[in-house]
């Protein structure tokens, strides 16, 4: 049964029946579907973004969640490298001075590296940025881990190395209860010459016969040494160190022989170009000579070693080339 429709007339004041053509059944009809339209657009929109649906309120739940996490990582990963910078600060500082290694630089320590990350080509909202800080602190702390982690290996190396470098540092002095120097380190009157020259070490007087020990770990040397030195001992101690002492009137040991600290190898006395019987004790360091008395340090009081360094400072003659 077809519909009838009524409009109010103004004129005459009352409502008569509607004749609706074909265009006007139209413009009805498109009028209604676009109300419609609009109306489900509208419930639509106020739906997906006005009001959350469950879903999303979990997933922006998780999203809370996952960012206070990545913070705490962050944070941690902070006094992580706070941490591993002190190591590092006791490494070089503490380890490497008491070995006698030097510090490993600075560019070593923090390596330059690429600090494009995978998420890059990603738009950095607050989560991303937090995951790309993460990412370059983690290949920071690989990076730096990785360094110290060889130098530690290095440092165990030299621990392990480091008792048998301290026997073979001379550290004593090569005749017992000697408290003094007859003729110091550097320039002295020559003897023979009778001019100013450099002197390779010290001389030391003593009754001939005296006995002369080694002051380090090492093994009797083979090497010549130079003329007028009498009858001597030179001993490689390694780790760059040599000892030598000259002008002996026997030695207890041979070329090639193993001896230690505080081991006898001979005794004092007046060959070669000597005038009188002592003895003359050189240590050489890297192909060097240095000050013996600088290296009198195991078996002495601090009152000894400071007279047997005054005596070392007098400019006199030596007692040998």
């Amino acid at each position: 049964m077809a519909r009838t429709f009524y409009f109010f007339n103004p004129e005459t004041m009352s409502f008569e029946k509607a004749k609706l053509s074909l265009w006007g059944i139209v413009k009805r009809t498109i009028w209604l579907i676009v109300t419609a339209i609009a109306f489900a657009i509208l419930t639509l929109w106020i739906a997906f973004y006005v009001f959350d649906s469950p879903r999303e309120k979990m997933l922006q739940r998780e999203n809370n969640e996952l960012k206070e996490r990545l913070q705490h990582i962050n944070q941690k990963l902070e006094v992580m490298d706070v941490v591993l910078e002190d190591i590092q600060d006791r490494d070089d500082q503490v380890y490497r001075m008491i070995l006698e290694v030097d510090p490993i630089p600075l560019e070593k320590r923090n390596p330059w590296f690429d600090l494009k990350t995978r998420y890059d080509s990603i738009a950095p909202n607050e989560t991303m940025k937090l995951l790309m800080s993460i990412d370059v602190k983690t290949n920071q702390l690989l990076l730096k881990l990785s360094e110290e982690r060889k130098s530690l290996d290095t440092l165990l190396q030299l621990a392990e190395r480091k008792s048998d470098m301290l026997a073979c540092i001379p550290a004593i002095r090569p005749i017992k209860n000697m408290y003094n120097v007859t003729s110091g380190f550097g320039m002295r009157m020559h003897p023979i010459l009778k001019v100013w020259r450099r002197h390779e070490g010290v001389d030391i007087t003593a009754p001939r016969g005296t006995p002369v020990y080694a002051t380090a770990d090492g093994v009797i040397s083979r090497k010549q040494s130079p003329s007028g030195y009498g009858i001597n001992i030179i001993i490689e101690h390694g780790y760059s160190y040599e000892t030598l002492y000259a002008h002996l009137s026997k030695r207890v040991v041979k070329s090639g022989q193993k001896v230690k600290r505080g081991q006898l190898i001979g005794h004092v006395g007046n060959t070669g170009f000597s005038l009188g019987s002592h003895l003359h004790y050189e240590v050489w360091k890297s192909g060097k000579s240095v000050n013996p008395v600088h290296y009198f340090v195991s078996d002495i009081t601090p009152e000894e070693y400071n007279a047997i360094l005054e005596s070392s400072k007098i400019m006199n003659q030596s007692l040998s080339p």
